[in-house]
């Protein structure tokens, strides 16, 4: 069983009575302190380990989790999605809808003592995110004519043309801001930084024991005075799901969340005495998973083959006996929880002879297109979830192999295409312009980045529907443009539409202000605080 750091000391995980007695401390209920307190370390889990904490550079979950206290965009997001200060402390908007204007807060520094200034805002966006974000590039191409600094505090961006959801786009996975002075004129995926990331955040990275912890520690210089509460945060690597949960329950970690938490224990773990238990604080990502099939690999280039994949697959037995659950069925790309949702799409039913059918239209032969399964690294329901579709797939008469792969290695193979098939989720953003996107326009089929139109979707139509349908300054030509999509999208099972995810977070009562956004405890924990 992994162990559980402690700053200062190293233990293992307690047993018996001491086991017990942790349960009783670690998980008690919170005190009667009506003001924050500062102090104190939160201890968590990171599932699975992240490839690396440069938030520019990698968007898995794992990564925005642990990164997401060390760099900040420009605004964060109530739970109803409105925009409220970060690094802006204000912001205005032509009349035309085409020039942004942000007032920058002062005295901010990054957390190597250099001044933030305008001039790392037009770097991160015009520079860095435009050459190796998957998803700021699509919006900063399509859209973002110019950025200027117009003194070392404001920010002016020049639309192209008016983009309603436009500041939807600065949140901190999606438009971190990035140190020009240690970026500027460097290779940015070799950058030493990356190893030891900089950012603005109310936490610094201190420590990455591989296999065994992060810990980040207090920015005593940061620029929200008497902020973050909290000493330090340390997110443990424990490879194993019951170990996990038992972490939990016997207090040595005071948080757990999404994939640190298989979803057969989260009912028993939600009941314990001391427990808090939520499932908000996802608002801004409305996360929905998929199977991933490379249409530039035999079978799936085959549309037939690709229905039939959806038909041999039970969704519902996927969401309720595998995840127990903490999902919902999907129709198609776009969540019901995005505004411009259109369920009056194609159904694949589960239906294994309609399925089998379907192979056999195909022309495939299956007993010489052998398919590899590359198993998607995020804990045991996606272990689950990958035997489960190797029956599924064995049952339609292929030979099926699974991948195993840890996140730095699914994420490097997917970004240069090299899969079969694979199982993925992704966020939406509040709107299909800023989340959906990306994964089906033709001109984001590039390598180097997860994430993206990584299965080889082409259909020029569509992408000129999504320019369309992004740039239109009409909500009803918006939902006509979208609903059309989705259902070519379905039809074309551009990808295999599973479920949207329920993402649970349970922690000590001891703990307060854990969710207070719309991205949840991807969020910088500034806010955080503990009992005594």
């Amino acid at each position: 069983m992994s162990s559980i750091h402690h700053p200062g000391r190293k233990v293992g995980l307690l047993k018996g009575l001491a086991g017990a007695l942790a349960l009783c401390v670690g998980l008690s209920t919170t005190s009667e302190a009506s003001e924050p307190l500062h102090g104190g370390v939160l201890r968590t889990i990171v599932t699975p380990e992240p490839p690396t904490l440069m938030l520019g550079l990698n968007q898995q979950s794992p990564t925005q989790l642990v990164a997401g206290k060390i760099y900040e965009s420009l605004l964060r997001w109530t739970p109803d999605l409105k925009p409220i200060p970060c690094l802006a402390k204000s912001w205005t908007i032509s009349e035309d809808g085409k020039v942004y204007t942000f007032e920058l807060q002062s005295d901010v520094k990054w957390q190597d003592g250099e001044p933030f200034t305008a001039d790392d805002v037009v770097f991160s966006i015009d520079k860095f995110l435009r050459s190796e974000h998957p998803r700021a590039r699509v919006i900063i191409d399509q859209f973002v004519d110019s950025v200027k600094a117009l003194s070392p505090t404001e920010v002016e961006i020049r639309l192209k043309e008016p983009f309603a959801p436009f500041l939807k786009s600065f949140v901190s996975d999606n438009m971190p801001m990035v140190p020009k002075h240690i970026y500027d004129g460097t290779d940015y995926k070799s950058n030493p930084a990356n190893q030891h990331p900089i950012g603005t955040g109310p936490f610094m990275f201190k420590e990455w024991k591989k296999g065994s912890y992060v810990i980040l520690e207090r920015n005593p210089n940061y620029w929200e005075k008497g902020k973050p509460y909290l000493d330090s945060v340390v997110f443990n690597v424990i490879p194993d799901a019951a170990s996990r949960a038992l972490a939990f329950e016997r207090g040595d970690v005071q948080m757990v969340s999404a994939n640190d938490i298989d979803g057969v224990d989260v009912g028993r773990l939600s009941k314990l005495p001391g427990v808090k238990y939520s499932t908000e604080g996802w608002e801004m990502f409305a996360k929905q998973a998929y199977i991933q099939m490379n249409f530039d690999r035999k079978p799936f280039d085959n549309i037939k083959v690709r229905q039939a994949v959806m038909m041999a697959i039970n969704r519902d037995f996927v969401v309720k006996n595998i995840f127990f659950g903490l999902g919902k069925v999907a129709t198609g790309p776009i969540s019901s929880a995005t505004p411009f949702y259109e369920p009056n799409v194609r159904k694949y039913p589960f239906d294994i002879k309609q399925a089998r059918e379907l192979i056999k239209e195909s022309g495939v032969d299956v007993s010489k297109t052998p398919i590899k399964i590359l198993a998607y690294p995020y804990g045991a329901a996606w272990d689950r979830l990958t035997e489960y579709t190797r029956q599924c797939l064995q049952q339609l008469g292929f030979q099926v192999e699974i991948e195993s792969a840890d996140a730095g290695t699914w994420a490097n193979r997917v970004s240069n295409f090299d899969f079969d098939l694979t199982f993925s989720y992704t966020s939406q953003y509040g709107d299909p312009a800023l989340g959906v996107a990306r994964l089906y326009l033709t001109r984001n089929i590039v390598k180097g980045s997860a994430f993206v139109n990584n299965q080889g979707y082409r259909n020029p139509t569509l992408d000129k529907m999504w320019d369309e349908a992004a740039s239109s300054t009409s909500e009803n030509e918006r939902q006509r443009l979208y609903s059309a999509i989705q259902k070519q999208l379905v039809d074309d099972v551009a990808n295999g539409y599973l479920f949207e995810l329920v993402i649970p977070t349970l922690y000590s009562q001891k703990v307060h202000n854990m969710i207070t956004s719309a991205t949840g405890v991807n969020d910088n924990f500034a806010d955080v605080w503990m009992d005594k």
